[in-house]
């Protein structure tokens, strides 16, 4: 088998992906890196050390690569990958896949014009937990679901998301869309739905009284996060560019009738996302969101509380980041790239996840007032609904 090539454009904290395909003589293999710093071009070929760094995205548009991980800051995703469809390579956006539900119409439009292949890397689908509750929903243990509650717990917030380019909603548009992409995009697989209306309230309301300000420009993600950094308020050097809601709380009405509710802390002393789904014949929950922990389904009569739910599924461990989710996402690519085809993920339900989180946003910077999504032309749905391939 002849590997296919890929290059790497952005070579911070998440470029890591990448390294799931790097296997020389058995299908794939990373020959080009790219990023503008040149310490993060040194570090990417300690790990690549057969292949070429480059420090402009551009430089690699004639280079014959068969597919490109795009792992930028968010909004350097739309424009370079533009650029790569419209050279006929293939692309993995890590999500979310823009930063505007504009920009993501832009990209879903390029990829349809070009015929080059778009994959958008929502991992979260392939997580063991995620895949237990589909598989409980789709066996109809809950029946019809007719509403997903969220809580994301992100107790590394100060850390991951208000020391560099995160905290800044010009490179981001907020954190309800950034992080909520993730979550958003999960709730609408569960309940086979899109977000046509959202409304959300928030609010910058802990980090923003910190005065402790550092430019972390040239450092690198391990240089500025340590689970020490507790309380939250103790927090020293966040970013000088601050605008960021760490409080959001959006609720979501979907194009099937289901209805949707997000809320995300960022300064919790736990990390993990709760999930309840509840349908018309019982209710499931997850206590935890990776190996330890369970699924648990209660769908046998009427009670008060109780612990002992009628089904109880453990969540299976898997080796790799996220849960086992990132070697099997990259593997759906790689195998997307050389052999076409549907996918788990979804570049249709990528731009509905941004969408909900650019309208939930405005909704949030509006008192909270409903904001409508734009319909997206039905030609894009029905092209990438069959796999990016043309009638």
């Amino acid at each position: 088998m002849t590997d296919l090539r890929f290059g790497v454009v952005g070579l911070g904290a998440r470029s890591g992906i990448a390294r799931h395909a790097h296997q020389p003589g058995q299908g794939s293999a990373i020959v080009a890196v790219c990023d503008p710093v040149g310490a993060q071009q040194q570090a990417a070929l300690d790990s690549y050390p057969e292949a070429k760094a480059y420090g402009d995205h551009k430089e690699l548009l004639d280079l014959n690569l068969d597919g490109v991980f795009l792992t930028t800051p968010d909004d350097l995703h739309e424009d370079p990958a533009i650029d790569f469809l419209q050279a006929g390579v293939a692309v993995f956006v890590e999500k979310p896949l823009a930063i505007t539900t504009a920009g993501c119409d832009r990209v879903l439009q390029a990829a349809y014009d070009s015929g080059s292949r778009l994959y958008v890397g929502h991992n979260m689908r392939h997580m063991p937990v995620v895949q237990t509750m589909r598989e409980l929903i789709q066996s109809g243990a809950i029946g019809e679901v007719k509403t997903i509650w969220c809580r994301h717990f992100v107790g590394h917030g100060g850390d991951f998301y208000f020391k560099d380019w995160h905290a800044d909603r010009r490179r981001t548009t907020s954190l309800l869309l950034q992080k909520g992409a993730h979550d958003i995009d999960v709730m609408h697989w569960l309940a086979d739905g899109y977000t046509t209306r959202a409304n959300a309230l928030g609010g910058l309301v802990l980090y923003g009284g910190i005065e402790d300000r550092q430019d972390r420009s040239g450092q690198r993600f391990a240089d500025f996060v340590s689970e020490d950094n507790w309380p939250p308020l103790e927090q020293k050097g966040l970013a000088p560019v601050l605008d960021v809601e760490d409080l959001s709380m959006a609720n979501l009405q979907l194009d099937n009738g289901v209805f949707l509710t997000y809320q995300q802390c960022h300064f919790t002393p736990d990390y993990w996302r709760n999930y309840t789904v509840i349908g018309t014949a019982g209710r499931l929950e997850n206590f935890g969101d990776g190996p330890g922990g369970v699924v648990k389904v209660w769908n046998s009569r009427r009670s008060g509380y109780r612990e002992d739910a009628d089904i109880v599924v453990e969540i299976p461990s898997a080796d790799g980041g996220h849960a086992g989710a990132d070697p099997r996402l990259v593997a759906e690519f790689v195998n997307f790239v050389r052999d076409g085809g549907t996918t788990i993920t979804s570049p249709i339900a990528a731009r509905a996840a941004v969408a909900a989180g650019h309208a939930a946003t405005t909704s949030l910077r509006s008192n909270g007032a409903p904001v409508d999504i734009p319909a997206l032309d039905p030609a894009l749905i029905e092209y990438f609904d069959r796999g990016q391939s043309r009638p």
